[in-house]
């Protein structure tokens, strides 16, 4: 449950005694108890519908393999550098011959430039 332990819960359990009364206590959690429960109407009415849309393969699915805390940077860089591929070569780039100048020779310079 959310990294919440029994001490905890108990704790705001008794504050939420003295900061909101007796009174008031049972509105709100009743309150409380009409959220989690449409809470959880929103998120069976979400499965259900993926269900729907994926038919049988909703079932196939390995939901732990699209858990993003698996996501490892290292990892995936490691199966991408490891991954037999074949190198594919840059191709090169041709440049007109005025902008070639002759072995030997200085470069063009240009005096007006800054």
């Amino acid at each position: 449950m959310i990294g919440i332990s029994f001490d905890k819960l108990l704790l705001l359990g008794v504050i939420a005694v003295f900061v909101l009364g007796p009174e008031r206590l049972p509105h709100y959690a009743a309150q409380l108890a009409r959220l989690i429960k449409s809470l959880r109407a929103m998120a069976d009415g979400a499965k259900d519908r993926m269900r729907e849309e994926l038919g049988p393969e909703f079932d196939e699915l390995d939901w732990k393999k699209l858990d993003p805390r698996q996501y490892d940077p290292r990892r995936i860089v490691r199966e991408a550098l490891l991954e037999d591929s074949p190198v594919i070569a840059a191709p090169t780039r041709t440049s007109p011959k005025s902008q070639h100048s002759e072995p030997g020779t200085p470069a063009p310079y240009d005096a007006e430039a800054t």
